[in-house]
Parts: structure tokens; sequence; C-alpha cells
């Protein structure tokens, strides 16, 4: 895979942390840290977190994980589901009014900090004398408590908790990175300056968007807008726009078959939905109008359970041919091996998490239910931009595949994603923290 870097300016550069609390903290650091060519250090591992934090941060993922594969259960699953969407929830925006007053989950996490929580973190940012940028909020507090004004956080949904945000927001350091709009009414809201919260979109890898011409992302997307529209329902409809950002596209010829991927989240939820959903999937995938792509991330369980699952109907003879797995041991070969399956995706079948902004990129998202309200947000958000589509009873997806392939409803949801969504986060993130020398005129998202 072509490697992609913007020119860095000399100087300090950031420290970029992160934590392992699912997927999405994580995925949103990997291309700001390989775009400044720096390791992604994690809050909740050594050196940085002492025994006594890492007590709290295990606790906390514990929960976390618990609570998002026991919302699945048929008898437990009410009480876990309204346990995370308490631990989450995020009151009405509208009307716009003052939410500045902290939450319990505000003061606890200032206790903490209290009592030495994070002093790790704040000891090397100071002996190293370097900026912070995190992807999750709890070290930008923590920074922000013990007095460091250079403070960057990325925010990683469509909307966000207040405990994002410091106690006294009006006093607080830390600069916000923003991936939509309503992040920023959201923080106002909350307390935060305006001069606080920049709107810079979610950071994708560049290696998926190439030169400042999006070289890369125009290619793939030429291609899977052939295999989305088989008919040339979609590129017939729309052949005049097409043809200004893709001269030369076939108006007609049908592609080989298209790549749905199935991608769970860090925690493992809803890989019991594609039980559901092989039976129906079956045929299309034995007679060759299908590959399906199965993304088990870094949980060897969900790779086995996948396993099982195609052997159970009968299609375990079709791995390593129409179906793949996705299972890498650690963070990084897994983050990498994803960024190489997108680029032959077509359809993204996952749950509302931050694989929203990824739509960015001309993917059309086929939206499993959400875990917890901040991925409530993310779905909403996404249906308003045109690009997600329901996928209802996981039984009956194979007939509505068939359906939104054969009129271009698929092939019209990667347009949406490509013209309307913000793609350049990752170079206006460091164009703000300082870093980035453009190479063309100001990013814009």
């Amino acid at each position: 895979m072509r490697s992609v870097r913007l020119r860095v300016a000399e100087g300090r550069r950031p420290m970029v942390v992160s934590a392992e609390m699912g997927y999405g903290h994580l995925r949103a650091a990997v291309p700001v840290a390989a775009a400044l060519d720096t390791p992604v250090v994690l809050a909740d591992r050594e050196p940085l977190a002492s025994p006594g934090d890492r007590r709290v941060w295990d606790g906390v993922r514990r929960l976390h994980e618990l609570s998002s594969r026991g919302s699945e259960l048929p008898l437990v699953g009410p009480p876990m589901r309204r346990l995370l969407d308490a631990a989450t929830s995020i009151p009405p925006l509208h009307p716009l009014r003052n939410l500045a007053d902290p939450t319990a989950a505000t003061l606890a996490l200032e206790r903490l900090v209290d009592r030495g929580f994070g002093d790790g973190l704040v000891r090397a940012l100071r002996a190293d004398d370097r900026p912070l940028l995190t992807t999750f909020y709890a070290p930008a507090v923590v920074a922000d408590l013990a007095g460091l004004r250079e403070i960057y956080c990325i925010v990683t949904d469509a909307d966000v908790n207040r405990v994002w945000v410091p106690r006294r927001p009006r006093s607080s350091a830390i600069r916000y990175l923003v991936p939509t709009r309503r992040v920023m009414q959201r923080l106002r809201a909350y307390g935060v300056p305006e001069a606080n919260v920049t709107f810079t979109g979610f950071p994708l890898p560049l290696s998926l968007l190439g030169d400042e011409h999006l070289d890369v992302l125009r290619a793939d997307l030429a291609q899977r807008l052939v295999r989305l529209d088989p008919h040339g329902s979609f590129r017939d409809q729309c052949r005049h726009e097409l043809s200004h950002f893709f001269p030369g596209l076939p108006a007609t010829r049908r592609g080989p078959a298209p790549r749905l991927t199935f991608a769970v989240g860090g925690a493992g939820a809803q890989a019991r939905i594609i039980d559901a959903a092989l039976p129906g999937l079956r045929a299309a995938i034995e007679g060759g109008r299908l590959c399906l792509t199965l993304v088990a991330g870094t949980r060897r369980e969900v790779q086995q359970r996948f396993v099982r699952s195609l052997q159970r109907h009968r299609l375990g003879h079709q791995l390593g041919r129409a179906v793949e797995i996705v299972y890498e041991p650690d963070h990084h070969a897994y983050f990498e091996a994803f960024e190489q399956l997108l680029r032959r995706t077509d359809v993204l079948w996952t749950k509302p998490s931050e694989l929203t902004f990824y739509a960015a990129l001309g993917l059309p998202l086929v939206l499993t239910d959400p875990v917890g309200a901040h991925e409530r947000f993310n779905r909403r958000w996404i249906r308003e931009q045109g690009v997600g589509l329901e996928q209802r009873d996981p039984r009956f997806l194979a007939g509505r595949l068939r359906e939104w392939l054969h009129d271009g409803t698929l092939a019209a949801a990667a347009w949406s994603g490509f013209v309307r969504l913000p793609k350049l986060g990752t170079r206006r993130i460091l164009e703000e923290i300082g870093t980035a020398r453009p190479s063309c005129p100001r990013a814009r998202p």
C-alpha cells in the first residue's frame, strides 16, 4: 500500500494519545500519527498509566464491552441497553439553551484526577515539552486540569456527551477539532468558547485519499460506481455530473461482483447478525454475484464464530474464494489490513460507529442497530446526508441488496458520501495544530 504523508513542519510535534476503548478512538488517531510519523501512545497502558490508572481503565473497558455485547441478549438485553444509554446519554440540542452544568460523569472524572489519575501523562508531556493531541476526552481533561495549555482533542462522533468538556469550560485550554457542525453547536451549548472549536472533519487515512487532487479516492470510486450500478441506472441519471469528475467512465459496462464488507465493533457486538443473513446471501455468493468480507478485527473469538457460521450455512468452501475473514492479533496490523480492504469494498455493513465518517470515501453504508446514544446520533447524521441505508431484518438483506443494485440506490449513496461529506480531516487537523505545510491552497473539509 502506498504511503502518503503531508509535508510536516520541523519543530515540536504533538504527542498523539488515544485509548483502547473500542476501535473508534484508535482509528481516529492512526491517520494523524502516520502523517506526523510518530507513534500512537495509549493513555490506558504503560508507561503513561500507573497500576491504579490501569485498574480504572480496565474497569471502564469491561463495563463498556459487557453492556455492548449484553445489549443483544434476549433476557438481559433491555436492562443492558438502558445502562449503556444512561452512560452515553446526550440531551436534545434544541431548543438551543445553556447545557454547561457539569454532569455526574464530569465530576467523577475530576475526582479521579484529584487522586492522581493521569499523572503519568502529565509528567510525560512536561518532560518532553510537547503539545497533546488526543482522540479521547479523558487525557484532554487531565492535561487541562494540570494547567497545560497546548491541548487538542479530536472528537470521534457526530455528537458528544458533556463528559468531553471540563467542569469550567470557559477557562479551559482544550481546542476541539470536530467532525460535524452539530458538534460545534453542542460544545458551545456546553460552554466551550467559540474560538476553541474548529470544524475539521473526521481524520481519514491519507493512503485512501492520495494527493491533493484525491487521485487514489477518485480512481477507487470510479471502479466502485461501475460495480454498484450493473444496469447503468445511476450512471445514466447522473451522466453529466459523473463525466465532470470521471471522464471516460463507462455508461453501461458491468463490473465484477461487488464486495459487501461486514465489520463488527471493538467489543465484538453484533457478530450474531451474520447468522441471520447468510442463508439469504448464499445464492448470490455461490452464483458469483456477490463477494463477502467479514471483519473480526483483533478478536480471535469473533473470527472463530464467523468460521463456524460459514460452515453451518454451507459456505465454508467459499473461504479464500468469494468469502474472506479479516483478523489480525494487534491493532496496528488490523488497521493496516482494514485500510487495504476498504479500497476493494463496495458496501460497508456496520453499526453507526466512527465508520459512518468513512462514507466520505464514496462508501454506501448499510447500518445495523446503534449501540449507545452516541451511535444513534451518528445514524441520524449519516441518514441526513443521504448515505446510510437501514439493514432492517437481516434475513432479507440479500433481497434489498439486489433491489438497490438494480435501481442504482447503492451507487447514489456512494456518490452522496463522496460529494457531501468532509474528506480532508487529517490535513485540516495538522494545519490547525500548526504542523502541516500544505502543498496546495489551504485545505477545506
